[in-house]
């Protein structure tokens, strides 16, 4: 770890602070203002459709101005729309801290790519620790997120209005943290900026489509799980604190893993890890099938966040096995475009789904997803047996 490492890392916290508050009163909010109870996660929903709308701005603002650049911009944009969340909020304007957090998902594009510049920061033989180190500067997010929702909602006059203001605070911060990392010159000579092969080319490699698949649905089923909790434990009669405590533990799985998830890969390979996580998926649902009880509450969504690490660490470092440094531009975007997009869906179905149909269904109905990844991964490794017998 150098010093630009241990500062994206800090970054890295800040960004999920912002992620895990969103996901702690959006929903709430959401359900407040909302005019029929099945939009109460719209707002998370339209952090998620506004990432995936920005994912090819951010792509170019990348290749136009640099890592640090673009990240500033995305930071800009993060305390800007953060500002007009509180106004919507303030004013009790439904659609427009919808539009406000279609706004911040910029940030939120910004945001994934963190990882992928701190592989950049470090040797090439210490990239998946890299990777995994950034991504443990998410515990900070894990205890400030939820801390900070629950002592700004009463901040201001009006409930969860505070907190907003809070964040935009949070992302100026960012920005001085963001002055002082020095990115490497990873710029393309002249003549080749266009010189890689085409995206379609990357995408149809058998490691780039099972790294996107892994990525998707990896973030999909915690995504789906994670944005209804709150609603979930206030149908179940467990209060606001009570949902705090669940997601801080939840975060908590998410990047704790990440002091050592990058030994492990180094260790026994990617996939073995990444098929660790679908295991441990699986017990979170069915912990989370077996009752209602805070304690089940905890125990499910922390082996979520465990199974969401080795999953997402081991796809990004996956990933970067199928592209050139001129093509990382278009393949990073494109693998955080199937994440974003299967995270739009999955927020829009978790409000409907608890509010119409219950934890239980929820459950059930993301075992398909945690199944689907499962496979991919044994389709992959067996195809990588068969080359290397032939």
């Amino acid at each position: 770890m150098n010093r630009n490492l241990w500062l994206l890392a800090l970054c890295q916290g800040l960004f999920l602070t912002n992620n895990v508050t969103f996901i702690a009163i959006n929903g709430l909010v959401g359900l407040a203002l909302a005019p029929y109870g099945w939009m109460a996660t719209l707002p998370v929903m339209g952090y998620v459709v506004g990432g995936a709308l920005s994912t090819p701005l951010v792509a170019k603002t990348q290749s136009r101005f640099g890592r640090r650049g673009s990240f500033q911009i995305g930071l800009a944009v993060a305390a800007a729309s953060a500002l007009l969340g509180a106004w919507a909020v303030a004013g009790q304007h439904f659609w427009v801290l919808v539009a406000a957090t279609v706004i911040a998902g910029y940030y939120s594009a910004n945001g994934q790519l963190y990882r992928f510049a701190a592989a950049e920061l470090a040797l090439p033989a210490f990239r998946e620790k890299a990777v995994s180190l950034v991504l443990a500067g998410g515990l900070l997010g894990a205890i400030a997120g939820p801390n900070l929702a629950a002592r700004t909602r009463n901040l201001l006059e009006v409930q969860f209005a505070g907190a907003y203001v809070v964040l935009a605070a949070v992302a100026l911060v960012a920005m001085v943290l963001m002055a002082f990392i020095r990115f490497p010159d990873t710029a393309v000579p002249q003549g080749k900026a266009h010189g890689g092969r085409s995206l379609w080319t990357i995408v149809r490699q058998p490691v780039f489509a099972v790294a996107c698949i892994t990525a998707a649905l990896g973030y999909g089923v915690m995504n789906l799980l994670m944005a209804a909790t709150p609603l979930a434990m206030q149908q179940c009669g467990l209060g606001f604190d009570d949902a705090a405590l669940v997601l801080e533990w939840h975060v908590i799985g998410m990047f704790a893993p990440g002091f050592f998830t990058g030994h492990l890969i180094k260790r026994f390979g990617t996939l073995p890890i990444m098929g660790l996580g679908v295991v441990l998926n699986l017990l979170c649902i069915a912990i989370a099938l077996s009752g209602v009880e805070l304690h089940q509450f905890v125990l499910a969504l922390f082996l979520l966040g465990v199974g969401w690490n080795f999953l997402f660490t081991g796809s990004t470092t996956l990933s970067m096995e199928a592209y050139r440094p001129e093509e990382k531009d278009q393949a990073q975007a494109a693998i955080n475009f199937a994440v974003f997009a299967v995270m739009a869906f999955s927020s829009l179905a978790s409000g409907a789904l608890v509010v119409t149909q219950g934890w239980t269904l929820l459950n059930l109905g993301s075992l398909p997803l945690v199944l689907l990844a499962g496979a991919s991964l044994l389709w992959l490794g067996w195809r990588q047996r068969v080359t290397r017998g032939g």
